[in-house]
């Protein structure tokens, strides 16, 4: 059973940083690959970000490449999301994904397995 619970959200100011953990609860941490995903108000679930198993590689989406890093401690089960600059569409609700052998180039929501309970994020002034 892959637990994945997600920390470090809350409420801020436009400019303001704030840094998303996700805890992975699941053997062999490292063979999965590992994303952000966030759900604004009224909207649909997006990609945000995307990492290998090994935390070499990254992807972004356009919105917030420049502004977001996503990056991983296999040694900690853990994936971070360090967000700078935010904004207030930057507001959502954010959730960790996993997938076992996935790839670095998934970015739709069928392409994880496992997702967490995900995490409030608001900007606003």
């Amino acid at each position: 059973q892959v637990q994945l619970v997600e920390s470090g959200g809350g409420l801020v100011q436009p400019g303001d940083s704030l840094r998303l953990s996700c805890l992975a609860s699941v053997r062999l941490f490292s063979n999965y690959a590992m994303a952000w995903f966030r759900q604004p108000p009224g909207m649909e679930r997006e990609f945000v970000a995307t990492i290998s198993k090994s935390g070499d590689s990254t992807t972004y989406a356009d919105s917030v490449k420049g502004r977001f890093t996503i990056s991983r401690d296999n040694a900690k089960n853990t994936v971070y999301l360090q967000m700078n600059n935010l904004k207030p569409e930057d507001t959502a609700v954010y959730y960790c994904a996993a997938k076992y052998a996935g790839s670095l180039w998934m970015r739709t929501n069928n392409d994880y397995q496992h997702w967490g309970q995900g995490t409030q994020v608001t900007v606003s002034s």
